[in-house]
């Protein structure tokens, strides 16, 4: 069969060296800093707040261009004819990137995007682990890959404290009278990803430390999980005390694998600095 290339946008938070070493293809999503304009990865998300510090300005995201995804798949496609593209998208509901691949696959019959309908971890979760079912399916069609991340994606479950609500505010992703009634009551908003959409479905009232523990029951306590790996995430200034917490409360409930990733510039801009997201699928 031919070879199955996975791309996905830098929004997934798979770092490049660990895409590079898995035969992961990342196109780059962008950060507006006042009137400057940088690829998703170009700067570490700590220098990026500082620059928006001393700028005083807030980040902005935008996802990637037509003209990237053209770049992305020519690339792929000058290297090895042969090979079948399969996009796994980050949430349509939230930016532009879907309806980009799509708008540059048109005329090339060798590329397949879907919308995974995750963000950060959620994504990078999907993308991870079809890129594993394809090495071990290697005999696998693009439309069996296609249909296991599409089952995949359905079971993934992927939400997020936010470290700092003005972030989400400027985003847009809170509304001004839950951003003002959350900061002065000093709640904890979870932000889950439903169908695609980042939606505000709990507050949660303490330390950090013990929003973290809240944050991961109050997700994988409804349904039945699978053990095999559960995927956390931080932003620049998340104490490693509530690292420490969180992971060994996961390992605790039974996960058999505990995985902490970073967050890249695009989603340090929606969720701030000192965030924690928690990923994992369900059976």
């Amino acid at each position: 069969m031919a070879k199955i290339v996975i791309t996905a946008e830098t929004g997934c938070d798979i770092p490049a060296a660990e895409a590079a070493e898995r035969g992961i293809e990342l196109v780059p999503m962008h950060v507006s800093l006042g009137e400057k304009t940088i690829d998703d990865g170009a700067i570490s998300p700590a220098e990026m707040l500082e620059q928006c510090r001393q700028l005083g300005v807030l980040p902005k995201t935008s996802g990637c261009t037509p003209h990237d995804f053209q770049l992305a798949f020519d690339r792929i496609h000058a290297a090895d004819p042969a090979a079948q593209i399969l996009h796994l998208a980050y949430s349509a509901a939230t930016t532009c990137s879907l309806e980009s691949a799509v708008a540059a696959a048109e005329g090339r019959d060798y590329v397949t995007a879907i919308d995974t309908r995750h963000v950060t971890i959620g994504q990078g979760l999907v993308v991870r682990e079809t890129r594993r079912w394809v090495d071990e399916h290697p005999e696998a069609a693009v439309d069996d890959a296609r249909a296991f991340a599409e089952d995949l994606a359905s079971r993934v479950r992927m939400a997020f404290l936010p470290g700092d609500l003005g972030y989400l505010r400027a985003g847009g992703r809170l509304s001004n009278v839950a951003f003002l009634g959350a900061t002065l009551l000093k709640i904890k908003p979870v932000v889950e990803l439903l169908d695609g959409k980042l939606v505000a479905t709990k507050k949660l009232r303490g330390s950090m430390a013990s929003a973290a523990v809240a944050l991961i029951d109050y997700l994988a306590l409804r349904e039945e999980f699978d053990p095999a790996r559960v995927v956390l995430v931080k932003s620049p200034g998340l104490p490693e005390q509530v690292q420490r917490v969180a992971t060994d409360h996961a390992r605790e409930l039974g996960f058999r694998e505990v995985e902490w990733y970073d967050t890249g510039d695009v989603i340090t801009s929606h969720c701030g600095p000192g965030a924690l997201g928690v990923a994992f699928a369900v059976k």
